[in-house]
């Protein structure tokens, strides 16, 4: 199943290079199997595709912090909770706001 779904996400991507959402999906999914550079790359590449795409920053930061990057997943999440706040939409700025407290 997640051989398809990842066959099925890298399609979108080819298809659609421009579109955010493959590249999100496909970073996700990446990150779910511990695949943390390769999740890092196709995050990064939605946040630039959509710097205001509030859930890919979460995302890419997690993807961060997985991969050892501390420094940039602060930075990343801090960009995420502005974006957040900016939609209005309180409940994901406290999440990112737990995720900096974990950083310390």
């Amino acid at each position: 199943m997640t051989a398809e779904r990842e066959a099925q996400f890298r399609k979108l991507v080819e298809q659609f290079p421009e579109s955010p959402m493959g590249h999100f999906s496909l970073g996700k999914l990446l990150l779910e199997q511990r695949r943390y550079p390769e999740a890092v790359g196709h995050l990064t590449v939605a946040t630039r595709l959509d710097p205001a795409y509030a859930a890919a920053l979460v995302t890419l930061g997690e993807a961060l912090r997985s991969n050892g990057q501390l420094q940039e997943a602060r930075a990343t999440w801090e960009r995420a909770r502005d974006r957040a706040l900016e939609q209005n939409h309180p409940s994901l700025a406290e999440e990112v706001d737990g995720l900096l407290a974990e950083l310390g």
